[in-house]
């Protein structure tokens, strides 16, 4: 089982004591993820900005396996306002050519950073 406790380039190191990503089996799960920009922290306003910048965060984490978005078996979204659906799924759509993952949606009452408006985890098989 291969661990990645430190950051990945191109993705945001952890805010807490877990692992970016735990492979086993054959699976690589990656842990939630949000619009944390890796070069300078922060986070923009909008839905679709944070969006983008979490499945940028993500593609570089499947990256580092060798993997990308047509590895992806199964998403996991969680929104704090279930009225930006449409604008996040927008934005996600564009990162799967064919074949989305299974997903899961749900609203949340609060994220890990007060700015943070979505949070994406997945899992890949490869």
């Amino acid at each position: 089982m291969a661990r990645h406790l430190r950051s990945v380039p191109g993705a945001p190191a952890p805010v807490g004591p877990y692992s970016i990503a735990v492979e086993a089996n054959g699976l690589v799960f990656l842990s939630g993820q949000g619009a944390i920009n890796p070069q300078g922290g922060g986070f923009t306003d909008s839905i679709e900005d944070q969006t983008r910048q979490t499945m940028d965060n993500l593609r570089a984490i499947l990256g580092e396996h060798g993997l990308d978005f047509s590895h992806v078996v199964k998403a996991s979204i969680f929104l704090i306002d279930m009225g930006d659906f449409a604008a996040m799924n927008s934005i996600y759509a564009t990162y799967f050519d064919s074949d989305p993952p299974a997903r899961t949606t749900v609203a949340v009452a609060a994220l890990p950073l007060p700015e943070m408006k979505v949070e994406i985890d997945m899992v890949a098989a490869r």
